[in-house]
């Protein structure tokens, strides 16, 4: 038998990256629901990453160009194996240093 802290535990784990259950891009606490349509989700993750090339400019930032990248890895091989092989850079990066 599961209890619901099994389920919960889970879900604190995710801290970036899209729910496939659930079809919501998550960043941290945050859950914002994404489009169902494909083409939808490539024009708002092509559109991030335009915007967050020129994050020099007010209220844009480089902040949309990773963003822009977690959104497209839902849907393109490329982008998924580009923020894979980040991710495990990352962890690597961090555990070695620590």
């Amino acid at each position: 038998m599961t209890d619901g802290t099994d389920n919960s535990r889970k879900s604190r784990e995710k801290r970036f990256g899209i729910d496939h259950t659930t079809g919501k891009l998550v960043l941290g606490s945050l859950h914002i629901p994404l489009p169902r349509s494909r083409i939808a989700r490539v024009f708002i993750g092509v559109l991030l990453i335009f915007c967050g090339l020129l994050g020099f400019l007010p209220v844009l930032g480089f902040w949309m160009i990773p963003l822009g990248f977690i959104v497209l890895s839902h849907d393109l091989p490329f982008a998924r194996r580009w923020r894979r092989r980040f991710s495990i850079w990352w962890h690597r990066r961090n555990t070695s240093a620590g």
